[in-house]
């Protein structure tokens, strides 16, 4: 099995440095261009299906992709992106000054950290990785495209290569991101990871937040 996971395009909040989460956030123009290169990257791919989460953001981005790639695209709600709680809509000198504890614990500690009337990592892994277990048992022999968040790609690009938790800040996903995995010899194994060259062309690069 060959397994693209693909961050959505930029929108006005990942701009801002606003958290996003559950807030159904549209792409912004340079995010509607982004994802235009990367299908056209894409576009020879043979990719069997493309899944994304529900989320506007990855939606939009699925189905530009899927106009170079001709792919269907399935909605799961498994690849949503992760609930920040009380911090969705807020920027980060907001969540900073009004949840230093949360926010510490945030940058030195994610792994051990629930958002405030959220979710935490580990139930984020859990519904993500069960469902790419799920795709490897039913997809053995295709290639399967992923349209995804930053936070959900961090928790599986860790799950995958026998990372765990703790490595989340060792990963970047600038937006657009491509990473590519091959299921070999029963591991997964990496061929690309944070892969934004598509996106040289514009004028202002993919951002990571």
């Amino acid at each position: 099995m060959r397994l693209f996971l693909l961050r959505h395009g930029r929108t006005q909040w990942n701009k801002e440095g606003i958290f996003r989460g559950r807030a159904d956030i549209p792409l912004d123009e340079v995010g509607r261009k982004e994802a235009e290169l990367l299908g056209k990257r894409l576009k020879d791919v043979p990719i069997k299906a493309i899944f994304s989460s529900p989320l506007k953001r990855a939606q939009e981005t699925a189905s530009i992709i899927a106009s170079f790639t001709k792919s269907p695209v399935f909605v799961r709600e498994e690849l949503i992106d992760i609930s920040f709680g009380s911090w969705e809509g807020l920027s980060v000198e907001e969540v900073r000054l009004q949840f230093p504890d949360f926010y510490e614990k945030w940058l030195n500690a994610p792994h051990e950290l629930s958002f405030p009337q959220g979710e935490s990592l580990k139930v984020v892994e859990e519904r993500a990785f069960n469902f790419i277990e799920d795709l490897k048992s039913n997809h053995q022999k295709d290639t399967i495209a992923l349209v995804t968040h930053r936070v959900v790609l961090k928790v599986l690009i860790s799950k995958l290569l026998g990372l765990n938790l703790k490595a989340f800040w060792r990963i970047e996903q600038g937006t657009s991101a491509l990473n590519e995995f091959e299921w070999k010899n029963g591991m997964w194994v990496i061929k690309t990871i944070n892969d934004t060259c598509h996106t040289r062309e514009l004028k202002e690069a993919a951002l990571e937040f």
